[in-house]
């Protein structure tokens, strides 16, 4: 019963590229390895953040929340805001809520953002990623930036 370990590094139809499911990136003879849905979704959201156009992560409440624990001291953005996933022990899907900026062509965005999230995920954590799903909640507004802060009109006065 014993097989040869050469074996399980056979290539797929891409040169060079392992198959995955037989090259044991994450299980082995000496153990299994596990990776959280939290660091799934840490690097979504970093890899997402990455496409220009990409203006910020969530929806309305997500970024409002994400707003008021920013102003913290101390505090660090969170890199999966508006980042859902889902893994298993060989495959991992992510949905996506993004702003996107005004003059950027949405599906040229959506598909440079499933392109990056698929390639960082799977590089890290040899997982296969099956789907990239996108909502697009808004569309940010540089003009809208500045009517939105309040403490813009008090330091004016």
């Amino acid at each position: 019963m014993a097989q040869s370990k050469s074996a399980s590094l056979s290539t797929t139809g891409t040169e060079g590229q392992l198959d995955r499911a037989d090259s044991g990136a994450l299980a082995s003879e000496y153990g299994r390895t596990s990776i959280a849905d939290t660091v799934v979704s840490k690097i979504a959201g970093i890899a997402a953040r990455e496409i220009s156009g990409v203006h910020d992560l969530g929806g309305g409440a997500t970024r409002a929340a994400g707003a008021i624990r920013e102003r913290i001291p101390g505090s660090r953005t969170n890199m999966s805001q508006g980042v859902a996933v889902e893994v298993g022990e060989r495959q991992a899907a992510a949905d996506l809520d993004i702003v996107a900026e005004y003059g950027t062509s949405i599906p040229d965005l959506a598909t440079a953002i499933r392109r990056n999230v698929k390639a960082a995920v799977e590089r890290m954590t040899g997982l296969e990623v099956t789907e990239v799903n996108i909502t697009v909640h808004d569309v940010f507004l540089e003009d809208e930036a500045h009517d939105s802060d309040p403490d813009a009109a008090r330091r004016v006065e």
